[in-house]
């Protein structure tokens, strides 16, 4: 049985990057024993999740947030190390770390008022931003959670990229990768 797909806006990573973080990862995967590694094409970072969406609200959202975020200038980040979410023995959430610049905080804030003026109901929790590399911890031992840092990648020089492009994603959880662009809109140069 096929699932509805479920919709969310995000910063786009640029593909150099995301080719970057994969060919970084692919040197410590034997350490972070994960099942499931996200495909390289679908890194992000969240912005505002949506979830499903009736095909007559996406031209009024997509028009909305594009109107908002119209005046928005591009702004530098970087990606700093690894964390997880969940146990710290057998974590749920493999993920990457980036800087916590007010940009982005301002972008997500812009993005997720918009979608609740819409109608759209909204996580509640205070936004971490973050890009999900794996899921579900399948290691035989315990995860340690000093790995995260003896083994970051990313520690001694933090990957640096421009954030210019916001994207609505649809989640096609069948195909690999699972996300596809349904709408995107640049930051001011």
């Amino acid at each position: 049985m096929e699932r509805a797909p479920h919709y969310f806006w995000a910063v786009r990573i640029p593909d150099n990057i995301k080719q970057t973080i994969h060919d970084e990862l692919t040197h410590v995967k034997p350490i972070f024993q994960f099942k499931r590694w996200v495909d390289l094409h679908d890194y992000h970072i969240t912005l505002a999740f949506l979830g499903s969406v009736n095909p007559q609200q996406l031209p009024s959202i997509i028009q909305l947030v594009g109107d908002a975020v119209s005046k928005q200038q591009a702004f530098r980040m970087e990606i700093e190390g690894l964390n997880v979410f969940g146990s710290q023995k057998s974590p749920r959430i493999f993920w990457a770390s980036v800087n916590e610049v007010k940009p982005l905080f301002q972008l997500q804030a812009i993005v997720h008022d918009t979608c609740l003026e819409a109608g759209f109901s909204l996580e509640t929790r205070p936004y971490h931003p973050h890009i999900t590399l794996a899921r579900k911890w399948g290691g035989s031992e315990e995860f340690k959670i000093d790995d995260l840092v003896a083994h970051n990648p990313f520690g001694e020089q933090a990957l640096s990229f421009q954030v210019n492009e916001i994207v609505l994603y649809k989640s096609n959880l069948e195909n690999t990768p699972k996300y596809e662009a349904i709408a995107a809109f640049y930051l001011v140069d």
